[in-house]
């Protein structure tokens, strides 16, 4: 088991991306600290975890909050006393054009598809690098990082700037011996911040069907492993070659 005594938190943890990834990587021995703001779901999963013989803890953390997300973090490394990896996987999304979106709601999209990635990986980097634990840390960004689009504005400029959060985060903490990469998705899974996944949903890749959250797990979980040693600062597409073709997202 690849991840044996290791412990991952995994944000947006209670559905979609967030509960593939986490049981993915229980399944490979890590300890999951499921982070998530709804506790039904976020307990369903830490409770599916250990049923299937893993270990997994649910967290409660409104990561639009910088105490909250500083709180969550000495939580964790209180109850398992380490933080090997991170995923930064929640994110919300606006869909509307700028003339229809209020600027509380380009404040709150970036607080939470944006800034809490920054945030997170401060604070987990800090208690990595106390440590001295060669850490590993995936960010999700999105294809509507790549390319403009007739709706969802800030979610575009959040995920965007997640790339090339990404790099700088990459380049900081290199030196502490602590990977940060990011992953790509196109339309994985049930659409941002909805728990039902739409089959009729329009998809244009060389696939030829919808992302699920297992290809995203796969991708995440090759980042974080040792595989990926000589990976760093990179952006991997899990889009089934949507952006290859170029056909936008709106």
């Amino acid at each position: 088991m690849r991840f044996k005594g290791q412990v991952a938190m995994v944000t947006g943890a209670g559905r979609n991306i967030g509960e593939d990834v986490s049981k993915l990587l229980a399944q490979h021995g890590a300890t999951i600290a499921v982070i998530d703001i709804d506790q039904t779901r976020g307990e369903k999963v830490a409770n599916d975890i250990v049923a299937a013989g893993g270990q997994a803890k649910w967290f409660g953390c409104d990561i639009a909050s910088e105490e909250a997300i500083i709180g969550c973090v000495a939580a964790v490394q209180k109850a398992f006393g380490r933080i090997d990896m991170l995923v930064n996987n929640a994110a919300i999304s606006d869909n509307k054009d700028m003339f229809n979106l209020a600027t509380s709601e380009w404040n709150r999209v970036l607080a939470i598809t944006l800034t809490a990635p920054f945030l997170l990986t401060r604070e987990v980097a800090k208690v990595m690098i106390a440590n001295k634990t060669a850490g590993r840390i995936v960010n999700v960004s999105s294809t509507s990082g790549y390319f403009g689009r007739n709706r969802a504005t800030a979610y575009t400029a959040a995920k965007g700037g997640l790339v090339n959060l990404t790099k700088s985060q990459a380049i900081q903490l290199a030196e502490h011996k602590i990977r940060v990469n990011a992953v790509v998705p196109n339309k994985i899974g049930s659409p941002v911040g909805k728990d039902e996944f739409d089959p009729s949903r329009p998809v244009v890749n060389l696939a030829g069907r919808p992302g699920v959250p297992r290809d995203l797990a796969n991708a995440a979980l090759f980042l974080l492993s040792e595989e990926s040693s000589f990976i760093i600062g990179a952006a991997l597409f899990v889009d089934g070659g949507c952006t290859t073709m170029m056909p936008g997202n709106s």
